[in-house]
């Protein structure tokens, strides 16, 4: 639907080829062609839209400019704040509010314990029987699920388990603590240049959020809702399809019954001590998104990705790399590959003296990830610092997924969305997709936030319809989806596609 040239020096000669010489242009003729050949190289600058796209896109665009201009004039982009301030802001807005309506197509970057609302948690899943919980020394709370009362822990963890159901019977004020138990599964506060003085007390938080989740999500009645809760929450933001990277941590080869140890509560459980495999957590994933597709009309479904941590070793990762390969021997339709994730920080490096620094271990996987032939490039912030590296990544088709939100606050790598070096790769064409990394632990839901710093930030003032339509196709293009399914999702989108233009060009009713 886009007819993406290869390189953007074969784009130029074709574009300058169909103009007059420079010699016999004026200085007005000369920065018209200039103008023309860079909308032209943009994401999306190739796509024709019809008659209906241009109503829509006219109208966009002067959303965008209207609300750009106001911004301007106060002295308020969203995109240059903090997105824990600027939140309630872009839910004010008029072209987010077009945004959550828009076929976004998939979300090609989602981790699994972060991909439901932490408000749902703390409302469905504290509030079942049999919960029990207790704060550690340094007041982080965790999570069991019981029957009876879960062994005592061990004094230097916390004092003692209490059933949360009792507990709360007791309470003047359970909203107060259930909203003390919600700021224990988000990195969302008031005063984030505070609260996050740099890298180590972002990462330090996060991984908290991760562990307090983990307790509350492998319980195995709490899985199966919370991935369920999870579809729909992204379906609602009108995304069709995700590829999840799952952790899938146990190591057993199949169920067992353990007793009640502290060992049980470290895989996906159920009460009477039946700990799962990964294979069964597999097959879960799959039964949930089947039975998800039985009652969302148009869903495509999801394909995990099994995940590890880079910070492990060498034979730990091969294994790692081993059990992937198994696991889409065995599964497939679901299991489409392998990814190591989490901070790319070395354990002996300083996060605050290298925040993504060219020359720095920190960046340099990027030339792994392109000698191996990567389906795709997570993040990929460094990219444009190693030109080399872009190049070959270029031929070799590879994308970026570019998630702003993750970005600018967890990573702590560019305040002003802006400046982020997506809008030069975005501005020459390079393939990109849009994702939310972890939205949970943000304070958002599925994808449209953060379509909307890629819109109004990433994008600059140039960004319209036509990138968006791009971006869309972007995250079918590139998926994990066989030829013949991504022809199925994209006639899927399409459809939906044509049905928001129409709305969006007869403008509010």
């Amino acid at each position: 639907m886009s007819g993406r040239l290869a390189l953007p020096s074969l784009l130029l000669a074709v574009i300058v080829s169909s103009f007059c010489p420079a010699t016999s242009m004026s200085g007005d003729d000369m920065r018209n062609q200039l103008l023309t050949r860079e909308k032209m190289m943009r994401i999306g600058g190739q796509l024709v839209l019809t008659q209906e796209e241009e109503l829509a896109n006219q109208r966009l665009k002067a959303l965008k400019e209207a609300e750009m201009h106001k911004a301007l004039s106060k002295g308020s982009i969203l995109p240059s704040m903090h997105f824990f301030q600027a939140k309630n802001l872009i839910e004010k807005s008029e072209v987010f509010n077009i945004l959550k309506k828009m076929p976004k197509g998939a979300a090609l970057h989602v981790h699994d314990f972060s991909i439901t609302s932490p408000d749902w948690l703390v409302k469905n899943a504290t509030y079942r029987p049999h919960c029990y919980f207790c704060f550690t020394r340094r007041g982080i709370p965790q999570f069991r699920f019981a029957h009876p009362t879960p062994p005592t822990p061990k004094p230097a963890e916390c004092p003692q388990w209490v059933l949360l159901e009792k507990f709360r019977k007791g309470l003047h004020n359970v909203s107060e603590f259930d909203n003390s138990l919600l700021r224990n599964l988000t990195l969302m506060t008031e005063n984030p240049h505070v609260t996050y003085t740099d890298q180590d007390a972002i990462w330090a938080k996060f991984k908290t959020i991760f562990f307090v989740m983990g307790d509350l999500v492998r319980y195995a009645p709490v899985f199966r809702d919370y991935l369920s809760q999870g579809l729909e929450e992204f379906y609602q933001d009108n995304v069709l399809y995700l590829e999840i990277r799952a952790s899938l941590y146990p190591k057993r080869e199949g169920p067992v019954h353990l007793p009640l140890g502290e060992e049980f509560w470290k895989e996906v459980y159920e009460l009477d001590g039946t700990v799962y495999s990964r294979e069964w957590l597999v097959r879960t994933y799959e039964e949930v998104a089947h039975n998800f597709a039985k009652t969302h009309p148009g869903f495509i479904g999801i394909k995990l990705i099994f995940s590890d941590h880079r910070t492990k070793n060498e034979s730990l990762i091969k294994k790692s790399i081993q059990t992937a390969m198994d696991l889409r021997a065995k599964f497939p339709g679901i299991v489409a590959g392998f990814d190591l994730v989490w901070s790319p920080i070395h354990p002996t490096e300083d996060p605050s003296l290298f925040p993504d620094w060219e020359g720095t271990s920190v960046d340099r996987n990027l030339l792994d990830a392109v000698i191996l032939n990567s389906t795709r490039i997570g993040h990929g912030f460094a990219l444009s610092k190693h030109p080399a590296v872009l190049a070959e990544a270029w031929k070799k088709n590879i994308p970026i997924e570019v998630c702003p939100i993750s970005n600018q606050q967890v990573l702590r790598l560019v305040s002003d969305l802006r400046n982020h070096p997506a809008a030069v790769m975005m501005a020459a064409g390079y393939p990109m997709v849009i994702s939310s990394d972890d939205p949970a632990a943000f304070g958002a839901k599925g994808l449209s936030y953060d379509f909307y710093e890629a819109f109004m930030g990433i994008g600059g003032m140039s960004a319209d319809l036509r990138t968006l339509k791009q971006l869309a196709i972007n995250s079918i293009r590139y998926s994990a989806l066989s030829e013949t399914e991504k022809k199925s999702a994209m006639d899927t989108w399409a459809e939906r596609w044509q049905k928001f233009v129409a709305g969006l060009a007869r403008g509010p009713k």
